[in-house]
Protein backbone atom coordinates (compact mmCIF):
# COMPACT_ATOMS: atom_id res chain seq x y z
CA UNK A 1 0.00 0.00 0.00
CA UNK A 2 1.19 3.48 -0.72
CA UNK A 3 1.25 6.14 2.01
CA UNK A 4 -2.17 7.61 1.11
CA UNK A 5 -3.88 4.22 1.15
CA UNK A 6 -2.19 3.30 4.44
CA UNK A 7 -3.30 6.61 5.96
CA UNK A 8 -6.89 6.06 4.83
CA UNK A 9 -6.84 2.52 6.21
CA UNK A 10 -5.42 3.65 9.57
CA UNK A 11 -7.84 6.57 9.77
CA UNK A 12 -10.87 4.41 9.03
CA UNK A 13 -9.76 1.85 11.60
CA UNK A 14 -9.72 4.57 14.27
CA UNK A 15 -13.49 4.83 13.93
CA UNK A 16 -14.22 1.20 14.79
CA UNK A 17 -14.23 1.56 18.59
CA UNK A 18 -16.37 4.75 18.63
CA UNK A 19 -18.84 3.25 16.14
CA UNK A 20 -19.13 0.05 18.18
CA UNK A 21 -19.71 2.14 21.30
CA UNK A 22 -22.42 4.14 19.52
CA UNK A 23 -24.10 0.90 18.44
CA UNK A 24 -24.11 -0.34 22.03
CA UNK A 25 -25.57 2.98 23.20
CA UNK A 26 -28.22 2.82 20.48
CA UNK A 27 -29.10 -0.71 21.53
CA UNK A 28 -29.38 0.30 25.20
CA UNK A 29 -31.55 3.27 24.23
CA UNK A 30 -33.72 1.01 22.05
CA UNK A 31 -34.33 -1.45 24.87
CA UNK A 32 -35.08 1.32 27.37
CA UNK A 33 -37.46 2.96 24.91
CA UNK A 34 -39.12 -0.36 24.13
CA UNK A 35 -39.58 -1.08 27.85
CA UNK A 36 -41.14 2.34 28.43
CA UNK A 37 -43.32 1.79 25.36
CA UNK A 38 -44.57 -1.56 26.66
CA UNK A 39 -45.31 -0.02 30.05
CA UNK A 40 -47.25 2.82 28.41
CA UNK A 41 -49.15 0.35 26.22
CA UNK A 42 -50.11 -1.64 29.32
CA UNK A 43 -51.29 1.53 31.07
CA UNK A 44 -53.31 2.55 28.01
CA UNK A 45 -54.90 -0.91 27.78
CA UNK A 46 -55.90 -0.82 31.45
CA UNK A 47 -57.24 2.74 31.14
CA UNK A 48 -54.74 4.18 33.63
CA UNK A 49 -52.85 6.37 31.17
CA UNK A 50 -52.97 10.13 31.61
CA UNK A 51 -52.40 11.85 28.25
CA UNK A 52 -48.84 13.16 28.25
CA UNK A 53 -49.49 16.15 25.99
CA UNK A 54 -52.51 17.33 27.94
CA UNK A 55 -50.55 17.09 31.18
CA UNK A 56 -47.67 19.06 29.64
CA UNK A 57 -50.06 21.67 28.25
CA UNK A 58 -51.79 22.13 31.62
CA UNK A 59 -48.42 22.77 33.28
CA UNK A 60 -46.85 24.97 30.59
CA UNK A 61 -49.76 26.33 28.59
CA UNK A 62 -49.40 26.94 24.91
CA UNK A 63 -51.17 26.33 21.68
CA UNK A 64 -51.53 23.43 19.30
CA UNK A 65 -48.30 24.49 17.57
CA UNK A 66 -46.46 24.32 20.89
CA UNK A 67 -47.74 20.80 21.37
CA UNK A 68 -46.58 19.86 17.87
CA UNK A 69 -43.08 21.04 18.80
CA UNK A 70 -43.33 19.00 21.99
CA UNK A 71 -44.22 15.93 19.91
CA UNK A 72 -41.22 16.49 17.63
CA UNK A 73 -38.93 16.87 20.63
CA UNK A 74 -40.38 13.78 22.27
CA UNK A 75 -39.81 11.66 19.15
CA UNK A 76 -36.42 13.10 18.17
CA UNK A 77 -34.24 10.49 19.87
CA UNK A 78 -36.25 7.65 18.38
CA UNK A 79 -35.96 9.15 14.90
CA UNK A 80 -32.24 9.68 15.20
CA UNK A 81 -31.53 6.16 16.42
CA UNK A 82 -33.87 4.47 13.96
CA UNK A 83 -32.19 6.26 11.06
CA UNK A 84 -28.54 6.29 12.12
CA UNK A 85 -28.21 2.80 13.64
CA UNK A 86 -28.27 1.04 10.24
CA UNK A 87 -25.59 3.40 8.95
CA UNK A 88 -23.47 2.75 12.03
CA UNK A 89 -23.96 -0.97 11.46
CA UNK A 90 -22.76 -0.60 7.90
CA UNK A 91 -19.68 1.33 9.00
CA UNK A 92 -18.96 -1.27 11.69
CA UNK A 93 -19.31 -3.98 9.06
CA UNK A 94 -17.05 -2.38 6.49
CA UNK A 95 -14.15 -1.45 8.79
CA UNK A 96 -13.29 -5.06 9.79
CA UNK A 97 -13.75 -6.26 6.21
CA UNK A 98 -10.37 -4.75 5.22
CA UNK A 99 -8.40 -6.73 7.81
CA UNK A 100 -10.52 -9.82 7.01
CA UNK A 101 -9.61 -9.57 3.33
CA UNK A 102 -5.94 -9.09 4.19
CA UNK A 103 -6.09 -12.15 6.45
CA UNK A 104 -7.73 -14.06 3.61
CA UNK A 105 -4.79 -13.27 1.30
CA UNK A 106 -2.46 -14.72 3.95
CA UNK A 107 -4.68 -17.82 4.36
CA UNK A 108 -5.26 -16.80 7.98
CA UNK A 109 -8.66 -18.34 8.64
CA UNK A 110 -8.63 -17.28 12.30
CA UNK A 111 -8.03 -13.63 11.36
CA UNK A 112 -10.82 -13.76 8.80
CA UNK A 113 -13.19 -15.30 11.34
CA UNK A 114 -12.38 -12.82 14.11
CA UNK A 115 -12.97 -9.84 11.84
CA UNK A 116 -16.15 -11.28 10.36
CA UNK A 117 -17.60 -11.90 13.83
CA UNK A 118 -17.16 -8.22 14.66
CA UNK A 119 -18.60 -7.18 11.31
CA UNK A 120 -21.72 -9.30 11.45
CA UNK A 121 -22.39 -8.91 15.19
CA UNK A 122 -22.28 -5.16 14.97
CA UNK A 123 -24.66 -4.93 12.01
CA UNK A 124 -27.12 -7.31 13.67
CA UNK A 125 -27.18 -5.29 16.89
CA UNK A 126 -27.52 -2.04 14.96
CA UNK A 127 -30.47 -3.40 12.99
CA UNK A 128 -32.15 -4.64 16.18
CA UNK A 129 -31.77 -1.15 17.68
CA UNK A 130 -33.14 0.47 14.54
CA UNK A 131 -36.07 -1.93 14.34
CA UNK A 132 -37.09 -1.45 17.96
CA UNK A 133 -36.85 2.32 17.84
CA UNK A 134 -38.73 2.47 14.55
CA UNK A 135 -41.55 0.40 16.04
CA UNK A 136 -41.76 2.63 19.10
CA UNK A 137 -41.51 5.77 16.96
CA UNK A 138 -44.33 4.71 14.67
CA UNK A 139 -46.83 3.79 17.37
CA UNK A 140 -45.88 6.59 19.76
CA UNK A 141 -46.26 9.16 16.97
CA UNK A 142 -49.82 7.94 16.40
CA UNK A 143 -50.57 8.08 20.12
CA UNK A 144 -49.20 11.60 20.45
CA UNK A 145 -51.06 12.82 17.35
CA UNK A 146 -54.27 11.36 18.80
CA UNK A 147 -53.61 13.33 22.00
CA UNK A 148 -52.98 16.46 19.95
CA UNK A 149 -56.28 15.96 18.14
CA UNK A 150 -58.00 15.47 21.50
CA UNK A 151 -56.55 18.81 22.67
CA UNK A 152 -57.66 20.54 19.47
CA UNK A 153 -61.19 19.19 19.89
CA UNK A 154 -61.26 20.50 23.44
CA UNK A 155 -60.15 23.92 22.15
CA UNK A 156 -62.92 23.92 19.52
CA UNK A 157 -65.55 23.31 22.20
CA UNK A 158 -64.35 26.25 24.30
Amino acid sequence: MNALEATLYDLSHLFLAPVLLLILLALAYAFLSFGAFLWEALQRRRGHYRPELLAWQSRHGGSSEDLELRILKRLEGLRIVSRTAPMLGLVATMIPMGPALLALTRSDAQGVGENMVVAFSSVILALVAASLTFLVLTVRRRWLLQELRQFERLQEVR
